[in-house]
């Protein structure tokens, strides 16, 4: 896979903030990050008290959306991202809310805050991009307390539908073509990969994912599992059931699901 730098250079890119700041205002994003949200405190809650409130960490924190719907409900409440301009747009966002947000500009490879002391790590589309997702999943496993969650989505190699490249199935091709156009969209065709600095460059299955953070002694659940069925309908709710069920269904679930989510929670007496 291509190896990534600094001197790829088009995260600061004008291109690239003014196309991430406005799609974290819109109203499909905020409202995708307060489903996230509630995923995590229905897992977090069925150990805790309603209401408790709790150490939050958000990896690739962007301009600060996700940060601010936690910080609405009273959480303590990092960010952390490598893109200045980006970090700079959330602080002030941050300010404008009233909203005490400890933001930091650093990498998910090596991070400044102590062992154990977050209880949620949030990852959204980040492992695909960094140089060794290895190292990063055992940075976020220091952080996070016993009993404390990563919630983690990325690349799904299963599914044909993408959206890290502005290519037709791109999900399926092979890992040659795949890096010929990571070449392109780091030096002449950036707009293949939206002006990203760091294109997606791991490609994962819910089930290679899982499979490694399980060997970390962590529990996972898909996002199938993480349905809350009880908002439901009863046709829903068994189509819900039988993919839980039946193996061949989740399979052909994930086909059809673009990403791979997982939420994985850190076992108490765990010193990892």
């Amino acid at each position: 896979m291509a190896q990534l730098d600094s001197s790829s250079a088009h995260s600061s890119s004008q291109e690239f903030v003014e196309y991430y700041a406005e799609k974290s205002v819109r109203s499909e994003t905020i409202e995708n990050f307060r489903a996230i949200r509630a995923a995590i405190l229905r897992v977090l809650e069925s150990t805790q008290e309603a209401g408790h409130k709790y150490d939050v960490l958000d990896i690739g924190c962007n301009a600060g959306t996700q940060c601010a719907l936690w910080a609405e409900q009273g959480h303590r409440i990092h960010g952390l991202d490598i893109n200045e301009p980006l970090l700079k747009l959330a602080k002030e966002r941050a300010r404008a809310s009233g909203h005490a947000i400890d933001f930091r500009l650093g990498t998910a490879a090596e991070m400044p805050w102590p062992d154990e002391s977050m209880d949620v790590c949030i990852a959204l589309e980040l492992l695909e991009h960094v140089a060794d997702w290895h190292k990063c999943l055992k940075e976020f496993a220091r952080v996070v307390r016993p009993g404390g969650v990563m919630f983690l989505t990325t690349t799904n190699v299963l599914c044909p539908i993408q959206d890290e490249f502005n290519l037709l199935a791109y999900s399926w091709y092979p890992a040659a073509l795949k890096r010929h156009f990571v070449r392109l969209a780091l030096t002449t065709r950036p707009d293949l990969a939206n002006y990203a600095r760091f294109p997606a460059v791991h490609w994962f299955s819910p089930y290679v994912l899982k499979a490694e953070l399980s060997r970390s002694g962590f529990s996972c659940r898909d996002r199938f599992d993480l349905i809350n069925t009880s908002t439901k309908g009863l046709l829903a709710k068994l189509v819900v059931q039988s993919i839980r069920a039946v193996p061949l269904l989740r399979l052909l679930g994930f086909i059809c699901t673009n990403g791979t989510m997982l939420l994985a929670v850190k076992p108490r007496g765990s010193n990892r």
